[in-house]
């Protein structure tokens, strides 16, 4: 997987109001993105690791294998989005729609005590019993 050549906040916002939307392996820990609309982003193996994502819309994104540990999501809009192997260790998932967004039992890690289904997620394979 290639790494995607982007260095700032601005330059990924501007590239996606171009009609961009592979931004898979951005490494952009740490970085505000509050309130933007990202719809249908590809941040698959993205490090967004303490990014602040709160009220962004993130509808449809694929953020399978993304690292957003202690990212802030505080209200963002995820639903339907691909959480497959994504590290949401000690993110902030406080009034985030997750709504039909899918997760992997065995691969996808959440802060401690969160319940994906209680969230309205939907396991993306059934579990091995």
């Amino acid at each position: 997987m290639t790494k995607t050549s982007i260095q700032t906040v601005a330059e990924l916002l501007d590239k996606y109001a171009t009609g961009e939307r592979d931004f898979a392996s951005v490494e952009l820990g740490a970085v505000n993105l509050q309130g933007a609309d990202l719809k249908g982003i590809n941040l698959s193996y993205a490090d967004l690791v303490g990014a602040d994502l709160t009220s962004c819309n993130l509808r449809g994104a694929d953020l399978s294998y993304a690292n957003l540990s202690e990212a802030n999501l505080k209200g963002a809009n995820l639903r339907g989005a691909m959480l497959i192997g994504t590290n949401l260790r000690a993110a902030i998932l406080e009034e985030a729609n997750l709504d039909q967004a899918d997760y992997d039992r065995e691969s996808t890690q959440f802060p401690d005590g969160f319940d994906p289904e209680k969230a309205g997620m939907k396991a993306d394979r059934s579990a091995e019993i």
